[in-house]
């Protein structure tokens, strides 16, 4: 094994392949349709943190199952659900954008792929 692997099997409880394919490949899908669903259905960000942790839980598993990583690897857990985390409340944030325009075009417009704005007085929606 190379340090490299070392390091992260000592940190993150299995080599640093193994780690980024299970978190962006394998679970990094899930973590956008969880941000997606929170969105979608008008909830608070906060639950998208807590389902964060639910899927990096599943993650650690996974990991110990498939790839024969470490089950208990604190360092594992915490980046998964930093991982999971940032990924959800990104697709979150992006899906509440487009709700904002799209349920009130009379108030808001599209600022970018995060955020929107707020119509000046009298300005039509376009």
């Amino acid at each position: 094994m190379s340090p490299l692997d070392t390091l992260s099997f000592d940190l993150f409880g299995n080599t640093a392949f193994v780690v980024a394919l299970l978190n962006l490949a394998l679970f990094g899908p899930a973590a956008w349709a969880t941000g997606v669903g929170v969105a979608g259905t008008w909830r608070h960000w906060a639950q998208v943190v807590a389902y964060g942790a639910l899927l990096s839980g599943a993650l650690r598993f996974l990991d110990f199952a498939l790839a024969g990583g470490d089950l208990w690897s604190v360092g594992g857990l915490l980046l998964g659900w930093a991982i999971q985390g940032a990924i959800g409340l990104v697709a979150w944030r992006a899906t509440r954008a487009r709700q904002m325009v799209t349920q009130y075009p009379w108030l808001y417009r599209r600022r970018g792929f995060l955020t929107w704005e707020e119509l000046p007085k009298g300005m039509p929606a376009a």
